[in-house]
């Protein structure tokens, strides 16, 4: 708990660093640099092996090249470090989150709480409509949590483990479990980027909401119709040995109803607006309970006994919650299915956050994101262009900033004034912020947002990029209503 003398560093408070020195070609020079090393890391060297750790000490070189510009336009050393001491610091609740999402992994695979999600999925989900089904489902869990990031910890991972099972393509189900999540991240009132892009354009929280639903709506619809059609040309590999799968679980676990019972109390406890951090640490608790009393055989094996005393139990549970642990069945399919992480798990995710941190840190101190964002501005006219800045310009943030936060904080301040100027209304505003600054940032890997989410699922973005279909379709659809002057509301003058 904070000392009341101490006031966390809150995304609209975000202090826009500017520098009269930098021109715009100063400020693309470590982008430049970083996506091209970023390019070769990836596409020439280490491949699906980059996140390891070659990705994020080329962030770290990309972060020394800004620092370099800076040097060479009068920004002191000192500064940069300490706006990468902010940007860090401000990343503290979700790393936090991200050891608790490992440790909660561990727990509910164990308690065989994820085992029984799989099992039940098996026999209710239709390889068909599965797809569409991930969609739905993880919309309804978000807008009830008001949180993308809670669902694809919870059931996201759930039905990540059903398509694995099913022969079904992760990259597809890890795209439609996003896309349904940050469907509903986006239109819950609980959600913290949907009461951040509002105040940041200077408009109401459910104004906001309801003017977003022109763009949201029609999005998740082409979304669903899209899944449905692949969900039409699948053939699982799965789907005949279905019988044998839900035989190996059943023998390996203690399938029981009773155990949806931790998943549904996490879920209630985020929607009564409990932290999501707290609820996270009641879930792994929780789990670690059910293990005890539905799995105790699980727990003393992996606590390296032969029954259950205290010390086995409680070798098992933390072996659970810290570290790599796994369950054997008989179906040798279903052995990686059944393995987790624990908080080591998260490590990787949490080093490559920090590495993105440190380059946006030192963009943002040297005056190259408010750079960037005023070229993107002063390039357009018209009110069309105006939107397609405003897009642009969080997109950059996404890829250069590495954070959603500034997505839409940056942009915010810096283009509230034009679009008031143009006579537009504020939630014009704010709806583009959120089409392309909260949705885009999971399609970045080095964002906080898709590092996490790739992480959790355990799908790499490149995999997962294409199938996140509301995702990447949001700004193009802010785009065509903003081409074709739908909904586009003016101010109202006195």
């Amino acid at each position: 708990m904070q000392s009341q003398d101490i006031k966390p560093r809150k995304p609209q408070d975000e202090n826009i660093v500017e520098n009269i020195e930098l021109n715009i070609w100063e400020a693309l020079i470590p982008v430049f640099a970083l996506v091209a090393m970023l390019f070769y890391n990836v596409f020439y060297a280490f491949g699906d092996d980059a996140l390891s750790g070659s990705n994020q000490f080329i962030l770290l070189l990309g972060a020394a090249v800004a620092a370099i510009v800076g040097i060479f336009n009068k920004v002191g050393f000192k500064q940069m470090m300490e706006e990468v001491a902010e940007n860090v610091k401000s990343t503290t609740g979700a790393l936090l989150i991200l050891l608790m999402v490992g440790a909660l992994a561990g727990t509910w695979l164990i308690s065989g709480i994820i085992p029984t999600m799989i099992y039940y999925g098996l026999q209710i989900l239709n390889p068909t409509i599965f797809l569409a089904s991930c969609v739905i489902i993880c919309a309804i869990i978000s807008i009830a949590t008001g949180s993308s990031w809670t669902t694809s910890a919870t059931v996201g991972i759930a039905l990540i483990g059903i398509a694995e099972a099913l022969g079904i393509s992760l990259g597809m189900t890890a795209g439609a479990v996003l896309s349904g999540a940050y469907f509903g991240d986006k239109l819950s009132p609980l959600s913290d980027t949907t009461n951040l892009a509002p105040a940041m354009a200077g408009t109401d929280l459910f104004t906001h909401i309801k003017y977003m639903t022109f763009t949201t709506v029609p999005t998740i619809t082409v979304t669903l119709i899209v899944f449905i059609f692949i969900g039409f040309g699948l053939e699982p590999e799965g789907v005949a040995d279905t019988a044998s799968i839900l035989s190996s679980i059943g023998g390996s676990f203690n399938i029981s109803p009773w155990l949806f019972i931790v998943p549904l109390l996490v879920i209630v406890m985020i929607v009564r607006k409990t932290p999501p951090l707290i609820a996270l640490l009641a879930g792994t608790l929780l789990g670690a309970v059910a293990a005890l009393i539905f799995q105790p055989d699980i727990v003393t094996t992996i606590g390296g006994g032969e029954s259950l005393n205290f010390t086995n139990g409680y070798k098992g549970i933390m072996n659970a919650i810290t570290v790599d642990t796994s369950v054997a069945t008989d179906n040798e399919a279903l052995n990686d299915l059944f393995s987790a992480g624990g908080m080591k798990g998260m490590l990787g995710t949490i080093w490559l956050i920090i590495c993105a941190m440190v380059f946006g840190g030192v963009m943002d101190a040297i005056g190259a994101l408010a750079r960037i964002s005023k070229a993107l501005l002063s390039l357009f006219h018209t009110t069309f262009g105006l939107f397609a800045s405003t897009v642009a310009s969080c997109l950059a943030l996404n890829v250069t900033a590495s954070d959603q936060y500034l997505a839409i904080v940056v942009p915010g301040k810096m283009y509230s004034k034009a679009f008031e100027d143009k006579g537009l209304a504020p939630e014009n505003l704010s709806r583009t912020l959120e089409d392309s600054g909260t949705v885009t940032s999971v399609l970045v890997p080095w964002n906080t947002c898709g590092a996490y989410q790739s992480g959790v699922l355990g799908v790499p973005v490149l995999d997962y990029f294409a199938f996140a279909i509301f995702n990447w379709l949001s700004p193009f659809m802010t785009l065509i209503f903003a081409a074709f002057r739908i909904k586009i509301r003016q101010l109202a003058r006195p």
